[in-house]
């Protein structure tokens, strides 16, 4: 058996391994924040704040807030998440001093200014097909082994509107990009099912210590660093069943290819990567192909906990 099977075997939890009771036992007087990054989700949001809310915080003490943050949304995911009980921040008004970029990593970085736990649980603003177990599934290996530091969520993950087939892929970066650079570079990883879930939940000692990309690449960031740190141990995943998910335009997922790519990159010794790269792509328009460039950023914010 290979270092990333042993891991597996040792560090692979299923969400019901533990009670509710367990949890709310074993957290003790620890503070627990479930932070819900958002960006132009007014129709998913309000349904994942309510559900949690009810569930984790007035049938059993849980979770002692539920904050959202605004990621530059154009819709009302603000007033929507707000009026289902969330504590809402826009990420540009958090620390207005340090600036603000787009990114689900950014929105992730400012949330250590605005919460108060010592454990953080991350969930994605667009779920469906999914239950409140999911909070307490990621707390599991946190509250219950104290040598674990970060906790990878998996799912089956049909796609929306599809109940006859699922899988346990994570998905086409994952499977294209993700994968084959743990496979190249960190194989001490390749035990994780889906390294970019957007589910999973860490201690505020540890992802206040990171480099954080402001982007896409925040999840794989955190994994390999955790892991260059602390070691894999530190490392644990739950299985939380299944949430179905909707897929994503390919040229954008080009994007989110080469924030992970640059993360990577960033993370070779001695090597310096740029703040943002142009990326060339190519589309049909009015019978031709006109060549369509964007810029993609590659910045990271510094550990929190060095930002006075």
């Amino acid at each position: 058996m290979n270092g990333a099977a042993r891991w597996f075997e040792r560090n692979t939890h299923h969400w019901d391994d533990w009670t509710l009771d367990d949890l709310v036992a074993a957290r003790r007087e620890a503070r627990v924040s479930l932070v819900v990054p958002a960006r132009n989700e007014a129709a998913t949001v309000g349904d994942v704040v309510t559900r949690v809310r009810s569930a984790l915080m007035d049938t059993v003490s849980l979770l002692d807030e539920i904050v959202v943050i605004d990621s530059d949304s154009t819709d009302d995911t603000y007033a929507v998440a707000t009026d289902a009980g969330a504590v809402v921040h826009r990420s540009a008004e958090i620390r207005p001093d340090l600036g603000s970029v787009p990114g689900k990593g950014e929105a992730m970085w400012k949330s250590l200014f605005v919460t108060s736990g010592e454990l953080l649980v991350f969930m994605d603003a667009d779920l469906v097909d999914w239950d409140t177990h999911f909070v307490p599934g990621l707390l599991g290996p946190l509250l219950t082994r104290p040598e674990v530091s970060l906790v990878k969520g998996f799912y089956e993950r049909p796609g929306v509107g599809d109940h006859r087939s699922a899988s346990l892929d994570g998905g086409r970066v994952t499977e294209l990009v993700a994968r084959p650079l743990i496979a190249l570079e960190h194989p001490e990883l390749a035990g994780l099912v889906q390294p970019l879930a957007g589910e999973w939940a860490v201690r505020r000692s540890l992802f206040s210590a990171l480099s954080v990309p402001t982007g896409y690449a925040v999840e794989l960031a955190a994994l390999v660093d955790t892991a260059s740190l602390h070691g894999v141990d530190a490392l644990a995943q739950v299985d939380l069943g299944r949430r179905a998910h909707s897929h994503q335009n390919l040229l954008d997922l080009g994007a989110m290819a080469v924030q992970l790519l640059g993360a990577m990159q960033s993370r070779r010794a001695g090597v310096e990567t740029a703040e943002s790269v142009v990326l060339r792509q190519y589309r049909p328009v009015d019978g031709r192909i006109a060549p369509a460039e964007r810029i993609v950023p590659l910045s990271e914010r510094p550990p929190a906990r060095t930002v006075a």
